[in-house]
């Protein structure tokens, strides 16, 4: 059995969600527009910097914070915003991206780039 390799899944994924430059998100999330979901592991947030103001929603638990019928909702969750996701290099926020659209949720896009083209474009992270 041959398997779709994930390069691939992330080309699909990326035909079908928005992407959004690093500076689009943060604009629309200074404007109260968007939700910024980190959804690295806590090793590379430790690591690397968090984005002041970012929620961090680890990939394995991301649509069940999001599904509102699920046990381990989270009410910040629950908005209007925008859920704009981003990882490292945004390959698995693709993939999120797109795993949240197919359950339903509309207002969803990743950041380009992840927390790389974050950095690269000189905007603010902590590093405590």
């Amino acid at each position: 059995m041959a398997i779709t390799p994930v390069k691939k899944l992330v080309e699909q994924a990326k035909s079908e969600i928005e992407s959004l430059t690093p500076r689009e998100a943060k604009q629309l999330a200074d404007d109260g527009e968007a939700l910024l979901l980190d959804i690295r592991d806590v090793r590379e947030l430790d690591r690397e910097g968090r984005v002041p103001g970012a929620k961090h929603a680890p990939r394995g638990m991301l649509e069940f914070w999001v599904d509102p019928e699920s046990p381990y909702h989270k009410e910040a969750f629950a908005t209007d915003r925008k859920l704009v996701l981003f990882c490292a290099s945004s390959w698995r926020s693709a993939l999120a991206a797109k795993t949240l659209r197919d359950m339903g949720v509309e207002n969803v896009a990743e950041i380009e780039g992840g927390f790389k083209a974050w950095v690269e474009s000189d905007l603010p992270v902590d590093k405590d």
